[in-house]
């Protein structure tokens, strides 16, 4: 059964070695010449660095992440955090959300109270959906699953948890990066009880006849292959040579707040501009999640197992889809590539915003989300 609990409690010890680590930094030799092309901008990471240390005030965030309706679930043995947000009308569409990387449950909450309380931002009380967001395995409060080859992976662990635990007979699931993958899978292992899905990137087929290509399609596939060559090398890294990378990440918060804000400014829409998407205090919170929580290795286990062939790929899934497409974020695959995979019933090329949607355009988020699901509820 699945149970209220805070889900953290920093010892002013933890805090307290955490600011001492952040002050003592080691600064790498400086360039002649900086260039955010080359990685995370120093004059930036230093000053982030600093309100870490002296200003951002922990415990005002561990409070509000307390006060978030979690709850914990025991699915085989394992358990799994989520929240739970009740929609505002009776018998609302359940729906799973889930975060990519480098995210947190955090990402969604606004998305979240959108979803289930409509009214509240202008909408329609019957558009209301109960919305369930975990945290992903290895991820925050979630502990790793306890195999690389244990066969229960996510999508199965999100099924009992929607259906045996919470009882929800169908429910809709959403998903951006590792949780669009995840979300697939979900819609093409249960299509009887996935009424739809609804997706911000979508893999490519198993395997294709390249003379079937579209102009089109070629000209996203030579974009995917531009874009793995100059924004690629943290995929590899995280996909071929994890565990050397997670030693000096869980070791040096500055380390591990360079590696994930490179992310945030480079992935967004905010023209390479943190600020104007993002507080210090959203960056530093999730930040200070992996931190406290350890889980920055394991948060790279799904690049790991995806390379080793460990995870399932996606060959058709056949619930109703919808990809919406932000112009910032990593891919902009057309239609039919994402046909080949999908029954696409909805396709949006949003106006604005990036990998990190929720945070950034929840309203455009929740908008297409609500137009897709009322033909499924």
């Amino acid at each position: 059964m699945s149970r209220r609990s805070p889900v953290i409690a920093v010892s002013d010890s933890e805090l307290n070695e955490l600011r001492s680590r952040l002050l003592h930094t080691r600064w790498p030799t400086t360039w002649p010449a900086s260039g955010r092309n080359a990685g995370t901008d120093p004059g930036e990471l230093r000053r982030l660095v600093t309100y870490w240390a002296s200003g951002y005030d922990w415990r005002a965030h561990e409070a509000a992440i307390n006060a978030l309706p979690s709850h914990f679930a025991d699915i085989d043995g394992t358990p799994v955090h989520y929240l739970r947000f009740d929609g505002e009308h009776p018998g609302s569409l359940p729906i799973v959300l889930t975060n990519g990387w480098p995210s947190s449950f955090l990402e969604l909450t606004t998305l979240a109270r959108r979803l289930a309380t409509p009214s509240r931002y202008g909408g329609d009380a019957a558009d209301a959906f109960t919305v369930i967001v975990p945290s992903l395995p290895g991820f925050a409060f979630s502990p790793q699953r306890p195999s690389l080859t244990d066969p229960t992976q996510t999508h199965e662990i999100w099924h009992r948890l929607m259906q045996d635990e919470l009882g929800f007979e169908h429910y809709a699931a959403h998903g951006g990066d590792l949780g669009a993958g995840i979300t697939s899978r979900l819609g093409e292992a249960h299509p009887e009880a996935v009424v739809g899905i609804h997706l911000m990137a979508i893999a490519g087929p198993v395997a294709y006849d390249p003379a079937g290509v579209t102009p089109e399609e070629q000209e996203y596939l030579d974009s995917v292959a531009a874009w793995s060559a100059d924004e690629g090398g943290y995929l590899h890294q995280q996909s071929t040579r994890p565990l050397t990378l997670s030693y000096g990440l869980a070791d040096s918060p500055t380390g591990l707040l360079a590696w994930i804000v490179e992310k945030y400014r480079a992935w967004s829409g905010g023209e390479g501009t943190l600020s104007s998407r993002f507080s210090d205090d959203f960056l530093l919170t999730q930040a200070s999640l992996y931190w406290f929580t350890l889980t920055i290795s394991t948060s790279f286990r799904p690049y790991y197992e995806y390379a080793q062939g460990l995870t399932k790929r996606v060959e058709r899934v056949d619930v109703p889809t919808a990809l919406a497409l932000f112009p910032a974020d990593l891919t902009q695959p057309p239609r039919s590539w994402a046909e080949r995979t999908h029954h696409i019933t909805r396709y949006t090329r949003m106006p604005r915003g990036g990998h990190f949607a929720a945070h950034e355009e929840p309203e455009l988020l929740a908008h297409d989300l609500t137009e897709f699901f009322r033909a499924h509820r």
